[in-house]
């Protein structure tokens, strides 16, 4: 068994009823731009595009929460949302590093950082594109230690900046994810598949249409902060060649206009692997009624429904706002196992990778395919290690919290809702490099997403991860056992 989840399973037989009461809450919170100043290349097609100015600012949100009894710490979390595609590899290690000696008594493992999956947003990693030579585009590496410089900045200003505040939640609905893949009578599905055709079945999976919000206050009953959780990817503008925020920057313009422009906006991406906010179906209705309530775009209708939904979460919550909750956050490692590569999958993705390989503007095609190679040599010759997935599970109050690093198909998030002991549960995905993981149904059904290209972590994985997740949080509520 690992360290990490040694010194969990630890903590957990040593709580007492004492470390369970509620405490005053510290908040503390900052926004930082992450907006090249350069051309970028940009994360999330398959082919590069290249941004040479930016249509919006992109952002990262800094939340620092600490629970105290007196002058005695009880627990501690510091939550970045970054319009970015994904938390790659290396990513939260640069950030930890650069907060060293800054922030007194923050200790950095009780820090991560999660993506609003927006596909306008600068490569964060080297290699996985072919990009111009010539010193015109900014380098991913380069692009990576700058934005995680001002990242760790946003968060000493989050922490120095914790005072004791007060929270709220609530919950409300809005149609944002709506799934994307279509499946067929010859048993298979298609992301973006067309509906229009008489082998047409059904959507695959479920949509979860839920907005759970967080409302953070100081003293001076001033909102500072608040966290909205909605289960889907900030895809719209997904093909774009600016750097862009998505829906997300129309939602912030809105909420910061009407309680304060330095209201700092935390977007929290729920579990959406499977889903978008484009429809596969009723496309035509829904333009027509954009069009007739004033010709709102998808964006801002998008964060008309957002909007909407957190107004409704306000009102309710307003009714029970604490000054003193339960708080605790345990990090743990899991230790995932791989999907395994069939000697077909190997072969086929063999074959085509050997169609990129010499082609430069074809170089994600060829990764996407060589890394399937790649397992199923160190898969054969039993060289593959679990993968390893820092899970974070909070309590606050009656909320729980939980982090994954995946593209998460929505099943696994309303299993892990479901059964959490937490009155609301924020399922946060994309705390991580952000690999899809589909459900054995969709597992079956094929097409991009599904596929073993698309997957580190098969079904079987998917469900490991649900159930410690849900061991994870049940932990934090000993009263309930």
């Amino acid at each position: 068994m690992n360290t990490h989840r040694l010194f969990f399973l630890s903590a957990l037989l040593c709580l007492t009823p004492g470390l369970l009461e509620a405490a005053r809450l510290h908040v503390g919170a900052a926004t930082v731009d992450i907006t090249p100043e350069q051309p970028v290349g940009l994360d999330g097609q398959r082919g590069i595009r290249i941004s040479k100015k930016p249509e919006t600012p992109i952002q990262a949100a800094a939340l620092a929460l600490e629970a105290r009894e007196g002058d005695r710490v009880l627990d501690q979390a510091v939550i970045v949302s970054c319009d970015l595609v994904a938390i790659r590899d290396g990513v939260i290690e640069q950030v930890r590093e650069k907060l060293a000696g800054r922030a007194a008594g923050l200790d950095p493992e009780k820090v991560f950082l999660c993506a609003t999956h927006t596909h306008t947003a600068p490569v964060t990693t080297d290699g996985k594109y072919a990009l111009p030579e010539d010193g015109s585009v900014m380098r991913p590496s380069e692009y990576t230690a700058w934005m995680t410089a001002r990242v760790a900045d946003g968060i000493v200003e989050a922490w120095e900046k914790r005072a004791p505040g007060r929270v709220a939640w609530g919950q409300s609905q809005a149609v944002i994810a709506q799934n994307r893949r279509p499946y067929y009578a010859d048993g298979t599905a298609v992301m973006y598949g067309n509906p229009d055709s008489p082998n047409f079945r059904g959507i695959e999976g479920h949509e979860d249409h839920s907005v759970d919000v967080l409302f953070f206050w100081n003293e001076r009953e001033e909102m500072v902060a608040t966290a909205v959780n909605v289960p889907s990817p900030a895809q719209e503008v997904g093909g774009g060649r600016s750097i862009h925020a998505d829906f997300w920057h129309p939602v912030r313009a809105a909420l910061r206009e009407r309680h304060g422009g330095q209201l700092h906006i935390l977007a929290w991406t729920g579990a959406g692997g499977d889903v978008t906010s484009r429809p596969v179906i009723n496309r035509a209705a829904e333009e027509r009624m954009r069009k007739l309530r004033g010709g709102l775009t998808r964006l801002e209708e998008l964060a008309r429904r957002i909007v909407t939904a957190w107004e409704e979460c306000l009102e309710g919550a307003r009714h029970d706002i604490r000054e003193e909750v339960v708080f605790q956050h345990h990090v743990e490692t899991l230790r995932l196992p791989y999907r395994k590569v069939t000697i077909l999958e190997r072969s086929a993705a063999m074959t085509e990778a050997a169609k990129f390989k010499e082609d430069p503007a074809q170089r994600w095609n060829y990764l996407w395919n060589q890394r399937v190679v790649d397992r199923f040599n160190a898969q054969k010759e039993g060289a593959q290690e679990p993968y390893p997935m820092e899970l974070h599970a909070l309590r606050l109050g009656d909320c729980a919290i939980a982090t994954n690093s995946f593209e998460l198909y929505t099943d696994y998030g309303i299993q892990m809702k479901a059964r959490s002991p937490g009155v609301q549960t924020f399922v946060i995905q994309l705390a991580g490099p952000g690999t899809y993981l589909p459900t054995e149904r969709a597992a079956r059904h094929g097409g991009y997403g599904a596929v073993i290209q698309s997957s580190q972590i098969g079904p079987d994985g998917g469900q490991i991860l649900v159930e410690e997740t849900v061991r994870a949080l049940k932990a934090l509520w000993p009263e309930k056992k």
